[in-house]
């Protein structure tokens, strides 16, 4: 093993505010040097920085495939920030011990961004008033005085059609047009530069105990959508091994409602194969105001979903290439046979 995993000092069992959050990054990074490196890759509105870390082995020096996680794109998720940190804390800790997460390491890039949504997230913190708050912080058109914009319907995908609204007051308006607001341009600009390295791409919201796939308009389906559903319904037996707890799979307008302008369905439109949007718990008694004692269980049965779904994505990029270069090689050797050729 390269290196053994440095622990923080962090309760992953309770909400932390923004300061902490960025705290416990400079704490993970600092603690693994060779595993974890903070990224800025954007500003929000209010000049904030969005930052993620990077956990990969790094002795490699070829460039990676990648896999994206972000959370806290609505504010008053909060649940979905504490996954984050776990799902960080968890692939380090799995490092340690278990042979294949060290190959996924050494395959793969992770790219986690805690808090994507930093000013709703600061604002959802300042009284309980604001603690449903749901949109980024950017102030409405001249004519509205009404502030934010839904930044999962402000990406360049079907942007505008369906499930959401023009009232900039409105929780699901969409912004002037696609990609309006910096949160967003943020993850289009870092995720599309590199868009041929990601395998997956998970989006972590509540609530709902639902895992959606590609797209949110009814009259667009996945060229993969069989194979999406496939390993979609394995994450939520995953999911359902833990806790038992129940998550549906499908699509929006099947198991949810039409939208349009989602993260996860602009992944998918760029060629990112596994898309998922990830609603976690609850199934509506707590909502947005999960108890704190239902972090760990909840975190605990989400990883093991998102585990499954990174590892096959994973096994597939790699085993499928490992398996043509067999059958490469053995075409070599077939026609040295036939033609009698000594290869050196």
């Amino acid at each position: 093993m390269y290196l053994v995993y440095a622990r923080v000092n962090y309760d992953y069992y309770k909400y932390h505010p923004m300061p902490e959050i960025s705290d416990w990054m400079t704490q993970i990074a600092k603690a693994n040097p060779d595993l974890v490196t903070i990224v800025e890759y954007g500003k929000t509105y209010e000049k904030r920085t969005i930052s993620l870390l990077k956990v990969t082995f790094s002795d490699s020096q070829n460039r990676k495939k990648a896999i994206w996680v972000d959370c806290g794109i609505h504010a008053r998720e909060w649940i979905a920030p504490a996954f984050c940190q776990y799902f960080v804390r968890g692939i380090l800790q799995a490092y340690e011990t278990d042979p294949k997460m060290e190959e996924m390491m050494k395959n793969m890039d992770f790219y986690v961004t805690p808090v994507l949504n930093v000013d709703g997230y600061i604002f959802s913190w300042t009284n309980n008033t604001h603690r449903l708050w749901r949109k980024n912080r950017s102030p409405g058109p001249p004519s509205c005085d009404c502030y934010g914009t839904d930044l999962n319907r402000n990406f360049d995908a079907n942007w505008g059609t369906i499930g959401v609204s023009s009232d900039c007051c409105s929780n699901i308006y969409c912004g002037t047009e696609p990609l309006s607001e910096p949160e967003a341009q943020a993850v289009t600009y870092f995720v599309g530069s590199r868009i041929d390295d990601f395998l997956c791409f998970l989006t972590i919201h509540s609530y709902g105990q639902l895992l959606l796939v590609p797209y949110g308009h009814p009259n667009f389906t996945a060229s993969n959508y069989d194979e999406l559903m496939t390993v979609g319904l394995a994450a939520a037996d995953a999911i359902k091994n833990v806790h038992g707890k129940t998550y549906k799979v499908g699509t929006s307008p099947d198991i949810l409602y039409p939208n349009s302008g989602s993260s996860r369905d602009w992944a998918r439109f760029e060629g990112i194969p596994f898309s998922y949007t990830f609603e976690l718990r609850d199934n509506g008694t707590h909502g947005f105001k999960l108890p704190e004692d239902q972090i760990q269980p909840t975190c605990e049965e989400a990883y093991s979903g998102a585990l499954h779904i990174i590892t096959y994505a994973h096994d597939k990029a790699f085993s499928g290439a490992v398996a043509m270069a067999a059958a490469t090689l053995w075409i070599v050797l077939l026609a040295a046979v036939v033609t009698g050729t000594t290869l050196m």
